[in-house]
């Protein structure tokens, strides 16, 4: 009876508590998730922010216990202070593409980039003139804002150093004012320098809003992946088009050279940035490791100094900066006052791979570039580490990074247009991410710049990929006849031309491409072949209508043929065995040169036979497909002259692949009969003609920036050419027969 009792008693005491809960008589604490932190359900997997995933130093969370946490450490600042230190912190700190970016802007036009009309009375740097020029000249541009899916400022923003003489001010009233601005949204803002003295923090001094960075010196804690695009650090004498090549002339084994480890630049006695290259004197030896440092700079440098800074000084005057950059296998790039460096572009021009010393530096074009395949990614906490690091790296692994420096530095960062170009690029394949190009693409030769995704996704569509893909290239071509005469005669070289081309074996197919001011002739006109025969009638008559990739053209290899070229079944199917072995390049007959006159001043063209070439003329040579989409976007400068058609492919050949064309034997009279054909017999006698050649070679080099050209002592014969054996023993017979 008691226990009754009891039971009764606890069971009505959890009743009235119960109650007592229910109408708020008692509250029961939250759970914490930290000190301070109250719950959150966007952190418990509710609402809209669930879906991000907290990556410590990518993604600074929103919860108020951050801010009370941030506000107790810095409550000794002036409030001041707080609201300069907040007035660059963005709005979209946790942007991507699909949560800042509006797709639906380039779904109609695709991608397409809009630059603002320069205000009046704003001046521009020097540097950032050359960002916009490129993107003006880029296949991207458009000078209408309704058809622009990216939008950059005129108003200069690259250096937000208020000490700078190239700082804006008033720059957050001037892009708010902005029409299009919209909070930021489908903007890019180009940025080298920003804080500065004494922190130097990335505060741009205006609130960018929902727009991506292209940053120079940008930290992991503040990149935002996929969204932001991190650039290098260039001076204001970085060339806007062309620039130099890289200087690995050859490679040798072992691949060492005088000196291990170098570095040579300012040392900072007091601020930020400072600790790492105060300590470099830990590791120099004065031998293979030769690192220098000098105090020596700024205005007050002697109140600062210290009791190492004229023994610095002295060794410092000593060694020549740029010998040191050529004779050394690595080359170390500590941080500055901010994370980037300029020692690091110029260790990669000089195949000195760099040795990186600046932590928390998102590296340039981290998003495609593999770092790790050309460079050294160091620690500064462990700097006393490097130099047993750099000497355990085995010699086929230093030959390996150097050759990619020089990869690297020529796809992507030789000139101010491949920087912009490699940005606008990535964001690209971001917007049209069916047809972003591959980790290959970009860290293979050509190059991302070079690959263009309009062609195909599929690695090997391309020329570059089959040896790598261990696939062999297509085993038939389609030619191209190029036709300006009308056709009076069955006789006429073109007849016969078209005959022995059909008869190869691996042709696939005819096109006959009718350039001629006379209408088509009737099919019957035409003579039968075993291969389908295509007459196509050029778009607008212009000559560069023959390099446009044509729907029609079922192979990866063309055949390009003038009219009057006089080449046989056996001459045909030896050029093509060889383009088998060589699909990147050109390969043909007829060879012209280039040459620089040093009297004018300028390039000259030459078609004398010599002992070296660089060109080889498209009426009568085989290339890949994929190089017709390329010519296609540059063909508008030969349009307007009716000629150089084949310089400006050779141009961009050799541009793309850093390779000579190849030149094939051909027979003795080949030269004397195609110069002596009526329909071109007074365009080659012509002197106009040969002047506008050479007036095409150097409109082409000032316009790529280079020249690209480059020359070869080599022809390919076949293997029993000349050779004194019987001739049923040769397989190409023909060749050797007038």
């Amino acid at each position: 009876m008691q226990a009754k009792k009891r039971y009764l008693i606890l069971f009505s005491t959890g009743a009235c508590l119960i109650l007592l809960f229910c109408l708020g008589g008692i509250q029961v604490p939250l759970s914490r998730r930290g000190p301070g932190r109250p719950h959150d359900r966007r952190l418990s997997g509710y609402g809209p922010g669930a879906r991000w995933r907290h990556l410590s130093g990518y993604l600074q969370p929103f919860s108020s216990w951050e801010q009370d946490r941030s506000d107790d450490l810095t409550e000794h600042i002036s409030p001041r202070q707080k609201r300069d230190a907040n007035s660059g912190l963005y709005t979209g700190k946790r942007c991507r593409m699909e949560s800042c970016f509006d797709f639906s802007l380039c779904e109609r036009n695709g991608f397409k980039v809009y630059v603002y009309p320069q205000q009046k009375g704003e001046k521009l740097s020097e540097s950032y003139q050359n960002i916009l020029s490129s993107i003006e000249g880029s296949r991207f541009y458009t000078s209408d804002p309704g058809q622009a899916c990216l939008f950059v400022l005129s108003l200069d923003t690259l250096d937000r150093d208020q000490l700078s003489p190239q700082y804006v001010h008033n720059l957050k009233a001037k892009i708010q004012n902005l029409p299009l601005w919209n909070g930021g949204k489908n903007h890019i803002i180009f940025n080298l320098y920003s804080g500065t003295w004494p922190d130097y923090t990335e505060d741009l001094g205006f609130d960018i809003g929902l727009a991506m960075l292209a940053k120079a010196s940008i930290s992991t804690e503040n990149f935002r992946p996929d969204f932001d695009v991190s650039i290098p650090l260039f001076s204001k004498d970085h060339p806007r088009t062309g620039g130099e090549k890289g200087y690995l002339k050859y490679n040798t084994i072992p691949p060492y050279r005088k000196y291990m480890l170098v570095f040579k630049g300012k040392r900072y006695l007091t601020g930020i940035g400072s600790d790492t290259r105060n300590a470099l004197y830990h590791i120099h030896n004065s031998e293979d490791v030769v690192l220098l440092t000098t105090c020596k700079h700024g205005k007050d440098w002697q109140k600062h100094k210290d009791a190492r800074c004229d023994k610095d000084n002295a060794e410092y005057d000593k060694y020549d900066y740029r010998e040191m950059l050529y004779n050394s296998t690595f080359c170390l790039v500590p941080r500055g006052r901010r994370l980037g460096s300029f020692r690091f572009l110029e260790a990669l021009q000089a195949a000195c791979v760099p040795v990186m010393l600046s932590n928390g530096w998102e590296l340039p074009f981290s998003e495609i570039i593999d770092w790790n395949r050309a460079a050294v990614i160091g620690d500064e906490r462990l700097l006393l580490q490097i130099p047993s690091t750099v000497r355990s790296i085995h010699q086929d692994k230093i030959l390996s990074l150097r050759q990619q420096t020089q990869l690297l530095w020529e796809a992507y960062f030789n000139s101010v247009e491949k920087i912009v170009l490699t940005t606008l690029e990535i964001i690209q394949d971001r917007v049209l991410l069916h047809t972003s190009r591959s980790n290959l693409m970009w860290n293979s030769l050509p190059g991302g710049l070079f690959t263009l995704p309009q062609y195909s996704t599929s690695l090997r569509d391309f020329p570059f990929y089959y040896a790598k893909l261990g696939i062999k290239p297509p085993s038939k071509f389609t030619a191209i006849i190029h036709v300006v005469t009308p056709l009076v005669s069955q006789s006429q070289p073109v007849m016969k031309l078209l005959v022995a081309v059909a008869k190869s074996q691996y042709c696939a197919q005819v096109i006959v491409l009718w350039n001629c001011e006379k209408p088509l002739p009737a099919k019957h006109r035409w003579p039968a072949t075993s291969v389908p025969v295509t007459v196509i009638e050029g778009e607008s008559k212009v000559i560069s209508s023959r390099f446009l990739p044509y729907n029609t053209i079922p192979t990866d290899a063309v055949f390009s043929l003038d009219e009057d070229t006089v080449l046989s079944t056996t001459e045909v199917d030896f050029a093509f065995t060889v383009w088998q072995s060589f699909p990147d390049r050109i390969v043909g007959y007829p060879a012209r040169s280039h040459f620089w006159d040093s009297n004018k001043e300028r390039w000259g063209y030459t078609s004398k036979w010599t002992n070296d070439y660089s060109m080889v003329l498209t009426g009568a040579a085989i290339y890949h497909k994929y190089f017709t989409l390329s010519y296609f976007l540059l063909k508008i400068m030969v349009d307007q002259m009716s000629n150089c058609e084949d310089i400006l492919m050779n141009f961009l050949v050799s541009l793309v692949t850093k390779l000579p064309p190849i030149k094939v034997t051909q027979k003795k009279q080949y030269k004397e009969t195609m110069m002596g054909q009526s329909s071109r017999a007074s365009r080659w006698a012509d002197p106009d003609h040969f002047a506008q050649r050479q007036t095409c070679m150097n409109k082409f080099a000032n316009w790529f920036g280079t020249m690209p050209l480059i020359h070869s002592q080599m022809r390919l014969d076949p293997v029993l050419f000349k050779d004194q054996v019987s001739i049923l023993r040769k397989k190409y017979r023909d060749i050797e027969r007038l």
